[in-house]
């Protein structure tokens, strides 16, 4: 019972451990954004073609969703602590070179490089906090914490990624992952105890590391280029093919395997699966909204990278708000009513985005709709996090931490690929009929955004199946041994 289990957070020292593990998902989900209004100044001082230059926001997707289950088995093999200081000093030597590239190839691979110690940092960060607070009420207000990053670092992204664009210029946005990341580092070695484990490589799962991480980034990589390629071509279709068998071998080896990689039990967790697919179609229609706003803004508006990212400040207004009042409607109505009313309002809020005209007004067209979804955006964002790790046991939670991080990143790309493809779509069908470039573009926009909109309704529709827990129960460490 909670008031046997001593409040975590009631001493500075809990506070300052919640205050860094949240560092850790804003820094990670600010990355995942911070690029992308800084593309066009890259493109021109590095001189990018068109088709490398997605590679900035894409390789960064890319290896962040395909090892991303491979961090957070290896956080609970290897001692948490100890692989989000690998995780962090990965992501900053990256974010130096990235700073200080001289040629596109450069750039990309530190966009890789910091894929990989993202997808370190997140699980190792998440298993530390649903570990770290025992209580009802403690872990409530973490996971309630966490789950606001999610929101909060990819509005916060685009924001800084315009005021450090048109500032000290585009190189500062990786500079800036800098003085972060020595934060990280600093208080994780002054504040986390070392929970270092000896010999446990020997049961470590190599075949289902190299299934799961080949898989995930076969998948992910062929959902990048494939409104490029073609969804009917054949290296789409041989690409998505092979990723299923390689996914699928996985499945087969971690039921055999004595120690899995991804343990299965995991998925015998009333309403975890449900979690993590309402998290990656949140996240498909969330980050793609993000992708045709920025480019409606700067095309169509004609906004400079500082007015664009100023437009996204009521969003993350509006997501902090959400964030800090759901933890009390959790407590009160449990997780699946606010995942279904928060998918709902976030849904409404894109569809208004969608009415967009060519000529549009800030305060009368983007505006309230920016509004509605960032408020519902954090309440999906919070309580899915609380729903996603109800009842996982302590050992088992870096391989759940990894589960809800993967189906984040596999949202973002998957949103990507098919809003981005039917947005496309649609500006080809009104340029054949002689519109202009403007109503193109916006005509595009619209349909994506409206597809986008879509994406949430349905999470709202798989969140009936979520665990509806009211007060987060701490993990039970003898549960699931067998895993």
């Amino acid at each position: 019972m909670d008031h046997a289990i001593p409040s975590a957070l009631a001493d500075q020292r809990g506070r300052l451990v919640l205050a860094l593990l949240c560092l850790v998902a804003f820094l990670d989900f600010v990355d995942a954004s911070i690029v992308n209004v800084a593309l066009p100044a890259m493109s021109e001082d590095l001189d990018f073609s068109i088709q490398a230059l997605q590679w900035v926001p894409s390789g960064y997707l890319l290896t962040y969703g395909g090892f991303m289950l491979l961090g957070g088995r290896a956080a609970d093999l290897l001692g948490r602590r100890r692989v989000l200081l690998a995780g962090t000093s990965l992501f900053a030597v990256a974010s130096l070179a990235g700073g200080l590239a001289t040629a596109a190839g450069v750039l990309v691979a530190a966009r890789l490089g910091q894929g990989v110690g993202a997808a370190m940092m997140l699980p190792a960060g998440l298993s530390l906090l649903t570990t770290t607070f025992h209580s009802g009420a403690d872990r409530a207000k973490a996971l309630g914490a966490w789950g606001g990053m999610a929101g909060l670092g990819s509005a916060a992204g685009v924001l800084f990624g315009g005021l450090l664009t048109e500032g000290p210029g585009w190189r500062w946005v990786m500079f800036v992952n800098l003085p972060a990341a020595a934060i990280v580092l600093a208080g994780v070695l002054l504040l986390v105890p070392d929970d270092r484990r000896e010999g446990r490589l020997a049961v470590f799962d190599l075949p289902g590391a190299i299934l799961s991480t080949a898989g995930m980034l076969l998948l992910v990589f062929t959902l990048i280029k494939a409104p490029d390629t073609g969804w009917d071509s054949a290296r789409t279709i041989g690409g998505l093919a092979g990723a299923l068998v390689l996914l699928a071998v996985f499945v087969l080896n971690e039921r055999r395997s004595p120690h899995p990689l991804l343990p299965l039990s995991l998925f015998r967790i009333r309403g975890l699966a449900a979690a993590n697919v309402t998290q990656l179609l949140g996240i498909a229609g969330f980050l793609a909204m993000f992708f045709f706003l920025t480019l409606y803004m700067q095309e169509v508006l004609a906004y400079s990278p500082i007015t664009t990212g100023l437009a996204y400040l009521p969003v993350t207004a509006g997501v902090g708000l959400a964030a800090g009042v759901t933890p009390k409607l959790v407590g009160s109505a449990g997780t699946r009513p606010v995942i279904v009313a928060g998918s709902l309002v976030a849904s409404a809020g894109v569809a208004l985005l969608a009415r967009m005209p060519v000529g549009g007004s800030y305060l009368t067209d983007l505006l309230p709709g920016l509004l509605v979804m960032s408020l519902g955006l954090g309440a999906v964002f919070v309580s899915v996090t609380t729903a996603a790790n109800a009842g996982v046991p302590a050992h088992q939670a870096g391989s759940a931490a990894a589960l809800l991080s993967a189906s984040q990143q596999l949202g973002g790309a998957l949103g990507l690929a098919i809003l981005t493809a039917i947005a496309t779509s649609r500006t080809g069908h009104l340029l054949a009929g002689n519109a202009s470039p403007q109503e193109a573009l916006t005509g595009g926009f619209r349909h994506g955004l409206l597809a986008g909109a879509a994406f949430l309704a349905v999470a709202a529709l798989v969140g009936l199946r979520a665990a509806d827990v009211k007060r987060e129960p701490a993990p039970e460490p003898t549960a699931a041994l067998a895993a």
